[in-house]
């Protein structure tokens, strides 16, 4: 197990997820965290992340100096290399270039350590304005660049090492050799972390923390309450009640196939609460995105208290809660607070029922949600299913909601999702989805002169939705999807694709 201490990195849940990579589970913990809170966790290894605060600031973050004397191997990353430097008596002072970007990469020492194996010459990611005026007693410097003579320091007697760049970024040519030496060359860690060995640990802990009691979820048919959902059958079976809420915003046969899922294939016990009238009334003469969503989000926790009312036993609600809606909930120095999606968030249910929270994916990352997905033997279909936004076809209405318009978009949206899948580009894009605009416009079909509704079509690349890339689809497939959309969708004759990026765009529209 490796702890990583967060000092505010945007790159510690990266730096979390190469760690994982490679088959070694690792805890993101504040620089808050006791000394007997490590001891307790007994790591093989600590790695403190970088962060945008200068060393020499007053309220800079600050980890117990006495962890360096616990024996255990550490990486300080950018930040961290800083923090140690200055706790064991060296000098860190404000850089006269700063240094972003790219750089060339000189080792001055060849040997072991983290950098063991790593070319003479390489490149690696900087991201920092200040730089090691002197090191402390018993280290050396070991790599350098241009601008940064101490680019990475070590002390290899205490197992003590540092980097003032970051090597968890693609752009640092090897810096997968370098963590890979790190957790493995100097902590001697074992590649124990797999989906396997979750499933039987998180089946073992369900049952411990719920015993004999009943559990209530609300079930989207999204990917995080899906596997949250087999996963708690498979540790307490038909104690698990799953509350669908059909809001009458979803796409074409959600419903249908969430029922024939989950209630017949894995047999669970499922309750419907059927809310179409409650959310489209509810929507009625609202165009602005914000009062949507506050709007379905109330509603929403009305139907569902309601339904779960119903369920009698109950002192468990479980919940799609990631392990990034955890680190930035309780982050002191990085982004703000976690917004858990409005499917899964049942807003203050939990103290309003007197329930206890049950988190089962909390310390996973969506990749591996998927797949526990997969070894808990779902389909690609729920595994690989594209994010789904919590207010659903809602906020794909640019405009008033009224059930017209989402039969519209329902049906534009079941043709692009046919198209995409028999193209074989579904698993290949992050999101594909179709908007309706709230403008009309002149068209001409059968020689008569139309004047109806514009579908956009919505198709972007990413790997996890902090940036994005629009899809460049074949010509021949965004035709396909145009005309049968035009000549099947009633109420639509003009089809156009969003070739935006993000940023400046979001994914979503609104």
């Amino acid at each position: 197990m490796i702890l990583i201490i967060d000092f505010g990195s945007q790159y510690n849940q990266l730096i979390a997820r190469r760690v994982r990579e490679h088959q070694v589970y690792c805890q993101i913990e504040p620089p808050g965290i006791e000394l007997g809170k490590i001891r307790e966790l007994r790591p093989e290894g600590i790695i403190l992340s970088g962060g945008p605060s200068s060393i020499y600031e007053a309220h800079s973050p600050r980890v117990a100096k006495g962890i360096f004397d616990l024996g255990i191997p550490i990486l300080g990353i950018c930040y961290g290399l800083q923090f140690m430097v200055d706790a064991l008596g060296g000098e860190v002072i404000r850089s006269d270039k700063r240094e972003y970007g790219l750089a060339a990469l000189k080792i001055r020492k060849k040997g072991g350590g983290v950098l063991a194996g790593v070319e003479k010459k390489t490149r690696c990611w900087m991201s920092h304005g200040d730089r090691i005026g002197r090191l402390p007693k018993g280290f050396r410097i070991t790599a350098s660049t241009e601008n940064t003579e101490a680019a990475a320091a070590e002390d290899a007697k205490r197992r003590l090492y540092g980097l003032q760049f970051h090597p968890e970024v693609v752009h640092t040519a090897e810096g997968k050799r370098m963590l890979e030496n790190f957790l493995f060359g100097v902590c001697r860690c074992a590649k124990s972390w797999t989906m396997k060995s979750f499933v039987l640990d998180a089946v073992e802990e369900i049952r411990g923390t719920v015993g004999d009691k009943r559990v209530i979820l609300g079930l989207s048919g999204g990917v995080d309450s899906s596997v949250a959902a087999v996963l708690l059958h498979q540790a307490i079976g038909r104690r698990l009640t799953c509350v669908f809420v059909d809001n009458g915003l979803l796409r074409l046969g959600e419903a249908e196939k969430v029922r024939a899922l989950f209630g017949k294939n894995f047999r669970m016990d499922v309750r419907f609460a059927r809310a179409r009238k409650a959310f489209v009334e509810g929507l009625k003469g609202v165009a602005d995105p914000e009062r949507k969503r506050k709007i379905i989000g109330r509603i929403f926790i009305e139907v569902f208290e309601k339904e779960a009312r119903k369920i009698k036993g109950a002192e468990f609600l479980a919940q799609g809660t990631l392990y990034p809606d955890l680190i930035e909930s309780r982050s002191a120095f990085g982004g703000p607070s976690a917004v858990i999606k409005s499917h899964h968030n049942v807003g203050g249910l939990p103290k309003k029922m007197k329930l206890k929270l049950v988190e089962p994916l909390k310390h996973l990352f969506k990749d591996e949600v998927r797949l526990l997905g997969k070894e808990l033997g779902m389909s690609d279909d729920v595994v690989w299913r594209q994010p789904f936004p919590g207010p659903g076809l809602a906020v794909r209405i640019i405009g008033e909601v009224t059930e017209k318009r989402l039969v519209i978009l329902r049906n534009a949206d079941a043709v692009l999702m046919e198209e995409i899948r028999a193209g074989n580009y579904y698993r290949k894009l992050w999101q594909s989805f179709a908007v309706l605009l709230p403008i009309k416009s002149v068209g001409i079909m059968g020689d008569q002169r139309t004047y109806e509704n514009v579908i956009v079509i919505r198709a972007v690349t990413s790997e996890d939705a902090m940036t994005a890339d629009w899809a460049k689809l074949p010509h021949d497939l965004l035709g396909r999807v145009s005309s049968r959309i035009i000549n099947e969708v009633r109420g639509v004759n003009r089809v156009v694709y969003d070739i935006s990026s993000k940023p400046p765009s979001t994914i979503e529209w609104e």
